[in-house]
């Protein structure tokens, strides 16, 4: 399990997987000079190597890499650290290779050539988001399925369901507003951040992922489900449907 991100930035270890020589020397340069504590794997053996000694917080990861493939790297990676912040560095702009690289397993992804001051917002509003703290909240129950906010579990019929960190923000908030349009600004706000600027295709991969992993769920349980039904608002974003079933209180929604 990958560690959650510390409080001090400057216990903040970022590991960057880049074998281009001037990128990576600029990346851990610029990383450094500003408070965090990086690394830097010019393969991906070296990168898994690295993840397996030290509790890293953030791996940026290029696609081009001399000896694995990044999105078959990303795929382990997210494997073994369900909670790591991935972020894949690429010169692929096709919506197709990116969709792939969010598919594989990473959160975020920038395309180069992007700036070191567009690369350390995106690390901000990631690493905030996995800090942020809040108050206990009692588990959400829509139908066979719990969402508990507290422990960040989500279960069906008491099985519990693997869901990735975003997959499960973006269950969690639509949950608590069943019933109710929510628009994509919103939802990258809030399940990503206030201050988020860039594609928001990366909120369509997530929800692809979500989908499949809570019909896989219903499917591996064998037994009948009453699972919530995301509906897509072309232009505008997604509603969790009211499909009759009892709130832990014991009334119909």
């Amino acid at each position: 399990m990958g560690t959650p991100a510390a409080q001090d930035r400057s216990r903040l270890h970022i590991l960057v997987v880049e074998d281009d020589d001037t990128i990576g020397r600029h990346l851990e340069t610029g990383l450094r000079v500003n408070g965090y504590a990086p690394a830097w794997s010019r393969t991906g053996a070296s990168a898994l190597t690295e993840t397996d000694r030290t509790a890293y917080d953030a791996v940026l990861l290029d696609l081009g890499l001399p000896d694995l493939d990044g999105l078959d790297l990303a795929r382990t990676l997210r494997a073994r650290f369900p909670d790591l912040l991935i972020v894949i560095l690429t010169a692929r702009t096709d919506d197709i290779d990116v969709i792939a690289g969010l598919d594989a397993g990473a959160d975020d992804y920038l395309v180069k050539p992007f700036s070191l001051t567009v690369l350390l917002a995106r690390l901000r509003a990631h690493l905030r988001r996995q800090t942020s703290t809040s108050q206990p909240q009692p588990p959400l129950r829509l139908g066979d399925l719990v969402i508990d906010t507290t422990a960040r579990r989500c279960t069906l019929h008491d099985t519990e369901i693997s869901l990735r960190p975003k997959e499960f923000d973006l269950l969690a908030l639509l949950a608590q507003n069943p019933g109710t349009a929510v628009s994509r600004e919103t939802l990258m706000a809030q399940v990503w951040d206030e201050n988020w600027f860039g594609p928001t295709k990366t909120l369509d991969v997530t929800m692809a992922g979500l989908r499949r992993r809570l019909t896989q769920a219903a499917e591996e349980s064998g037994r009948p489900c009453r699972l919530p039904h995301i509906t897509t608002l072309r232009g505008h974003g997604y509603r969790l449907e009211r499909c009759g079933w009892s709130d832990e209180a014991g009334t119909k929604s």
